[in-house]
């Protein structure tokens, strides 16, 4: 499992510096409860999550409860650092698997955070769902409360893949919780990973017509990668699964950009495409460009005004902290301008509005000498830079990293 970064000890009230209240009015504000629960650990996941198996069914049971006290927690905090009053404009539960929960609890933390700061009339409020947990009147306590979209890992369609990933989700549910989720109202989006090993370029176009077939508003598509300390990484390591292969990566992209903008879909960022600028994901977007926003719950990452901090991971230690009205935060970390803006440069180069060439040369980034080798090399659109703004081309998006660091010098 992934470890957490190194920084500060986080001060047990939870209070934030000065830096933090800077511009605070300028930024949105956002919120991210991740659920720790799965049924079954996924051989290729770093993310801090538990089966009842490892922490029996007790934390699970009174998740909803805790988390609501880190809700009232975060709005003390917020008001006794100064911080002025913001809707909540973004909702995301992530996991995990939230849907493994009663609807009824999402709703209630859904509620916590409306009683704790209100939520903006347009907010987008967003679960991820595994398509085995979730039915027709799990999406309609859903809507009824005030949620507008659902994310059902899919992965991908075909056995054998799954079987590697161990995704152990019936691939037939896919379609039928989008349908559900549809039939309410609720947007939907779809993810995929690619590159896993033994999947071949027919097995990822397949996975890609079935999710375009259930005629979605979104899919994400993301790149597998084999992260350190997992149980894929050391069947890799002992030969028995083969290491995913970077070309063939690079081809799946293509395809996927083929085909679903083919389906009437646009790439907004490098893993994401949308059938409209409305299906977007709003909160994702509020990650790339660094706004505020309070993670809730076990090993969850909060951001405002360029402070960082992270939960503690185990949940009976997360329950412990708020029982004893502290902060579950472990450490953090004071971002400066300088970084800050290195960070900006890393995430919004990858949404396909582009960034602005001004600011970057400004900010001592983007020299000239730089925008004229990406622009050579095909990595960046010569019209829009020519306008004014740093926007990458496909060929860009799978080189995204490098483009980065040739900005950067």
């Amino acid at each position: 499992m992934a470890q957490l970064p190194k920084g500060q000890v986080a001060p047990t009230d939870g209070l934030l510096p000065e830096q933090a209240k800077l511009d605070a009015d300028k930024r949105t504000f956002h919120a991210y409860i991740h659920v720790p629960f799965c049924r079954v650990r996924c051989g290729y996941c770093d993310f801090n999550t538990y089966t009842a198996q490892e922490i029996g069914s007790s934390s699970q049971s009174t998740f909803a409860r805790d988390l609501g006290s880190e809700i009232s927690f975060s709005k003390t905090v917020l008001e006794n650092s100064g911080i002025p009053k913001r809707e909540v404009s973004t909702v995301f539960f992530g996991g995990g698997t939230p849907t493994l929960l009663p609807a009824e609890d999402l709703v209630g933390m859904l509620e916590n955070l409306r009683e704790a700061f209100g939520i903006a009339k347009e907010a987008e409020i967003t679960t991820e769902a595994n398509p085995d947990s979730v039915d027709e009147e799990y999406f309609q306590k859903l809507k009824d409360a005030g949620f507008t979209r659902v994310s059902i890992g899919m992965q991908s369609a075909v056995p054998h893949v799954l079987k590697v990933l161990e995704r152990t989700h019936n691939p037939e549910n896919v379609a039928k919780a989008v349908l559900a989720a549809k039939k309410f109202g609720l947007q939907t989006s779809v993810d995929l990973i690619y590159g896993t090993p033994t999947e071949t370029l027919e097995d990822w176009i397949q996975s890609l017509q079935n999710a375009i077939s259930y005629d979605t508003d979104h899919i994400s598509a993301y790149s597998l990668i084999v992260e350190p300390g997992t149980k894929l990484a050391r069947q890799i390591k002992i030969g028995e699964v083969a290491m995913p292969d970077e070309d063939l990566h690079a081809e799946m992209y293509e395809v996927a950009e083929e085909l679903l903008t083919k389906a009437g879909f646009s790439n907004y960022e490098v893993s994401n495409w949308s059938k409209s600028v409305e299906s977007r994901s709003k909160h994702n977007i509020a990650y790339w460009q660094s706004m505020d926003w309070w993670g809730y719950g076990p090993g969850a990452h909060s951001h405002v005004g360029g402070v960082r901090w992270w939960n503690v991971k185990n949940p009976a230690a997360y329950t412990d902290r708020l029982i004893g009205n502290s902060s579950p935060a472990l450490e953090r970390e004071l971002v400066d301008e300088e970084n800050r803006d290195i960070e900006r440069v890393m995430l919004e180069a990858r949404l396909s509005d582009g960034m602005s060439l001004d600011w970057l040369k400004e900010k001592g980034f983007a020299t000239a000498e730089a925008i004229s080798s990406l622009l050579a090399e095909g990595l960046i659109d010569g019209p829009k830079a020519f306008a004014g703004k740093l926007t990458l081309t496909l060929k860009g998006r799978l080189l995204a990293d490098y483009v980065v660091r040739k900005l950067l010098g």
